[in-house]
């Protein structure tokens, strides 16, 4: 697992105003605490944060830098702004090197399955203990040959040395299911349409050109001509 360094500067402003000055200056807001200490409030370089986040994943081991001294930290919560994604504020929280922290560990599937098999995450992540300096970025399933009904539990995944599992062992984490058919699908969407009082269009059939016994109407210029003959006429009688 790698080990991000960041220099930490110390704040002593505080509030909305405080915490939009240090974002401009292109730092973020953070609390730092854990192991009895006092809460430390401070900023982290914000490129360098996402850079960590980013490569490291959300369990990252980071090296914060205050005054000199180095902690080693998790993040234990981000806030980002839901529309510019930028990091607001960030807790940290202290581990020491040969402690063990549980952590929430995202799990990714990896191969190939045919055609007729869909591949649904149930979990996207696992509870497991773990050495702080050894966390998982992500924990594999490999479903390469699976056929449709199988599932993938907590228990039967494959977890790097030293780690624990928490989340239940009998909780489905992936499910193999058969994809549906055509028909199937067509069926649905027709229930679908029926239940919403949604009325398909006509047929291309009925759709085409007047047939036989239809009405055709009249030319709008017969009308026009008719009025020009009553126009004339009325004009011969003057």
């Amino acid at each position: 697992m790698a080990d991000y360094r960041l220099e930490a500067e110390t704040r002593t402003e505080f509030g909305k105003g405080s915490a939009r000055r240090t974002r401009r200056a292109g730092r973020v807001p953070a609390v730092l605490y854990g192991h009895g200490q006092d809460v430390v409030h401070l900023s982290l370089p914000a490129r360098e944060f996402a850079a960590a986040l980013r490569n490291g994943g959300s369990n990252v081991l980071l090296t914060v830098v205050l005054d000199g001294k180095e902690q080693l930290a998790l993040t234990k919560a981000v806030q980002r702004d839901p529309l510019t994604r930028v990091h607001e504020h960030v807790d940290l929280v202290i581990v020491r090197r040969g402690e063990k922290v549980t952590v929430d560990v995202p799990v990714l599937t990896v191969g190939d399955t045919t055609a007729d098999v869909l591949v649904s995450i149930e979990l996207n992540t696992v509870s497991v203990e773990a050495l702080a300096t050894a966390i998982p970025e992500s924990i594999e399933v490999d479903v390469t040959g699976r056929a449709a009904g199988e599932g993938v539990t907590a228990g039967a995944l494959t977890l790097p040395q030293g780690a624990t599992l928490i989340t239940d062992p009998e909780a489905l984490v992936v499910n193999l299911m058969a994809a549906p058919s055509a028909e199937a699908l067509e069926a649905e969407l027709e229930q679908a349409e029926a239940e919403a009082g949604i009325e398909r269009e006509e047929s291309d059939e009925a759709a085409e050109g007047t047939g036989q016994g239809d009405v055709v109407p009249e030319p709008q210029d017969q009308g026009s001509g008719e009025s020009m003959d009553s126009a004339e006429k009325s004009a011969d009688n003057g």
